[in-house]
C-alpha cells in the first residue's frame, strides 16, 4: 500500500472517534451547537513499521491522550489482525476563521471522557 494511503485511514479513525463521542463534524462546522469551527491537523509524527497489502483488512485504533483549551493530542495505530503496521501521534487544533478557537466545554468534556489511561 502506498504510504500516503495510511493518512486517509488515520483521518477516518479520527472521524469515527468523534462520531462515537457524538461530536458530529457537519454540525460543528455549521454552528448548530454553538459557534462554527473545525478541526485541523496541527502536527503528526508517523512511523511506518510494516507494509499492508492491497487486499488486507486493517483496523484503526484512536485514543485521546491529552485535551487542551483549543487542541487535543491523539495516539493512533493501524493494525492488521493483531499486527501493528503504523503508529501516529497527532495534534488536532480547533480553528474558526483561520484562527485558534477554544473548544466548547461540552466537547472538551467528551474528549476528556475518552482519554486513554497510561
Amino acid at each position: 500500500m502506498y504510504h500516503a494511503s495510511y493518512l486517509r485511514f488515520l483521518e477516518r479513525g479520527r472521524t469515527e472517534l468523534l462520531r462515537s463521542l457524538e461530536i458530529h463534524q457537519a454540525a460543528v462546522h455549521a454552528g448548530e451547537a454553538g459557534p462554527a469551527f473545525g478541526f485541523v491537523v496541527r502536527a503528526m509524527k508517523i512511523e511506518f513499521l510494516k507494509p499492508a497489502g492491497m487486499d488486507d483488512v486493517v483496523a484503526v485504533d484512536t485514543d485521546v491522550v491529552r485535551v487542551g483549551g483549543a487542541s487535543a493530542e491523539l495516539r493512533q495505530r493501524i493494525l492488521r489482525g493483531g499486527e501493528l503496521l503504523v503508529t501516529a501521534e497527532v495534534r488536532v487544533a480547533a480553528v474558526a476563521n483561520g484562527r485558534p478557537f477554544r473548544l466548547p466545554p461540552a466537547i472538551r468534556v467528551k474528549l476528556r471522557g475518552a482519554m486513554h489511561p497510561d
